[in-house]
């Protein structure tokens, strides 16, 4: 029997509502901010959460002297189009140049790391 059920993911960030938009235009679903704070719920019912974060320092991908911490794995039908997609949406991308792979990563406008992962 479980203890807890899994409410949320909560992402640190500059901008709550920008990043929760970000991830709305990737994921779809639906955003509702509020001051330090919004809620990004999937049509499917998965939820993201977004905290302002007073001096937001974003992880460092790849680096061996500092812990990244977590990183999300989205998956997609096709890693082309979505690669196109989310780097228009304002993603960067980090390890990309080895296209024989299933996944790619990426780091969203605030820098935390995600990747995209065929399906």
């Amino acid at each position: 029997m479980a203890l807890a059920k899994l409410g949320a993911v909560v992402l640190d960030c500059p901008d709550p509502g920008e990043l929760a938009g970000f991830y709305a235009r990737v994921l779809g679903g639906t955003v509702e901010a509020q001051d330090g704070w919004a809620d990004l719920t999937t049509a499917d019912g998965k939820a993201l959460a977004f905290q302002a974060a007073a001096g937001f320092v974003p992880p460092k991908w790849p680096a061996p002297d500092a812990s990244q911490q977590f990183h999300l794995d989205l998956t997609v039908e096709d890693l082309d189009a979505a690669e196109k997609e989310v780097l228009a949406l304002g993603a960067k991308a980090l390890d990309t140049d080895d296209r024989s792979r299933s996944w790619r990563v990426y780091a969203d406008p605030a820098g935390h790391p995600f990747c995209l992962c065929a399906c």
